[in-house]
C-alpha cells in the first residue's frame, strides 16, 4: 500500500479530492517504468486538477501530479533499470495517465529524464516544470537572438513559479529584468532573486492601445489575455515574447500591428510535450545556471495531505514562488 491524492468525479459533476492509500494493482496498466516518487510539485494545473476548476482531468479516477522525481523500482525499457533516478514532467500525467502526487508510480520509460550529476530530486522538484517552463521560455528569447545589452526584459505574474525563476535564471544570464506584479508586498523578494525594477500589474492588465510605447526587448508571459497584448504593444522593434501561461485567461484580444509595424516575435512555449533533446538542455541549464540560493529563496517545503488546502491558494494567487511536495512527509 502507498499514499496518494485520488480523485474521482462525483454524480454531480464534482471533483472529490482525498488523501488515501493505494495499492500496486491499481497503478495503470499502461507503462513500462515502475518508480519510487521522493517529491512532487503544486503547479496551477494540479490545483485546477484537484479543485475541479478547470476540466483538465480526461480519465477518473486520477491521481494528480504533472511532476515527479525519485528512483526507478522495476523496468521493461531499454532505457532505465532499477536503481536510475529520473525526472518527469508533462506529457499528460495528471490528466490522462495517473501522476505524481503519490509515493509510487507507473510512467513510460519515454517520458523520462535521467536527473542531471549533482542535483537532488528535492532540487529537480523546486524548479519543476514551471521552472523548466521558465528556462524553456528564457533559451527562446535568447535562441531569437535578444542578449542582455537589448534592453530590459520584462516578466510577468512575477510572484508565480514560472516568473520567479524566470527572474533568477534570466538576472544570473547578465539581463536587467523588470518583474510585473500584483503583489506590491513582494517587491524586496523579486528583488532578491534578481528583478531590477517592479511595475503593477494594473499598467498590463487593461485594454490598451495596439501600439505603445516601446519597453522591452524581450518578455516572458505566463499571464495571457490583455497582459499578453499590452506587452505585445510595448515590445520593442525585432523583440521577442515568449508566452507559457494563461492565468488571466485564454483570449488575446490583439492588434497585428506589433508584428507587420515593429516585426515583435511571438514565440508559443510548450513544456508537456516537448522533445526529449530540449527537455535535456533545459534541465542541463537548469544545473548549471540556476543560482541554489535564489532557488531556495523561492521554494516551500509541503506534506502530501497538504497539496489538498495549497490547490485552491495556488489558484487565487496566495502562493509566492514554488511548492515542493514531500509525498512521503
Amino acid at each position: 500500500m502507498f499514499n496518494a491524492i485520488l480523485l474521482q468525479k462525483k454524480d454531480d459533476g464534482t471533483t472529490d479530492a482525498r488523501l488515501t492509500q493505494l495499492d500496486d494493482a491499481q497503478l495503470p496498466a499502461e507503462g513500462d517504468v515502475t518508480v519510487r516518487i521522493d517529491y512532487s510539485t503544486l503547479n496551477f494545473k494540479d490545483g485546477l486538477a484537484i479543485t475541479g476548476k478547470s476540466p483538465v482531468v480526461r480519465k477518473w479516477p486520477m491521481v494528480p501530479g504533472i511532476d515527479g522525481a525519485g528512483t526507478v523500482t522495476a523496468s521493461t525499457h531499454p532505457d532505465w533499470k532499477a536503481g536510475d533516478a529520473f525526472i518527469l514532467n508533462g506529457w499528460g500525467v495528471g490528466e490522462g495517465h495517473m501522476g505524481c502526487l503519490a509515493q509510487q508510480a507507473r510512467l513510460k520509460g519515454d517520458w523520462l529524464i535521467p536527473l542531471p550529476a549533482g542535483m537532488s530530486a528535492r532540487t529537480a522538484m523546486a524548479i519543476g516544470t514551471a521552472g523548466y517552463t521558465a528556462m524553456l521560455c528564457a533559451m527562446a528569447l535568447r535562441e531569437q537572438g535578444v542578449a542582455p545589452n537589448s534592453g530590459d526584459v520584462l516578466v510577468t505574474g512575477a510572484s508565480g513559479g514560472v516568473g520567479s525563476v524566470a527572474i533568477a535564471i534570466l538576472s544570473g544570464w547578465g539581463y536587467r529584468v523588470v518583474a510585473s506584479t500584483g503583489k506590491t508586498a513582494e517587491a524586496e523578494y523579486l528583488k532578491a532573486l534578481g528583478a531590477a525594477d517592479i511595475i503593477d500589474r494594473a499598467e498590463l492588465s487593461t485594454p490598451g492601445k495596439p501600439l505603445q510605447k516601446e519597453r522591452w526587448a524581450g518578455v516572458v508571459d505566463s499571464v495571457g489575455s490583455h497582459t499578453l497584448v499590452n506587452a505585445l504593444a510595448q515590445t520593442r522593434y525585432g523583440g521577442t515574447v515568449a508566452a507559457c501561461g494563461l492565468a488571466q485567461g485564454m483570449d488575446m484580444p490583439a492588434s497585428v500591428a506589433p508584428f507587420i509595424l515593429r516585426g515583435v516575435r511571438l514565440i508559443g512555449v510548450d513544456s508537456v510535450m516537448a522533445p526529449k533533446a530540449k527537455r535535456l538542455a533545459a534541465w542541463q541549464n537548469l544545473a548549471t545556471d540556476l543560482d541554489p540560493v535564489k532557488l531556495d529563496k523561492i521554494t516551500q517545503e509541503i506534506p502530501l495531505a497538504e497539496a489538498l488546502v495549497k490547490a485552491r491558494d495556488i489558484l487565487e494567487g496566495k502562493v509566492r514562488g514554488r511548492l515542493v511536495v514531500n509525498v512521503n512527509a
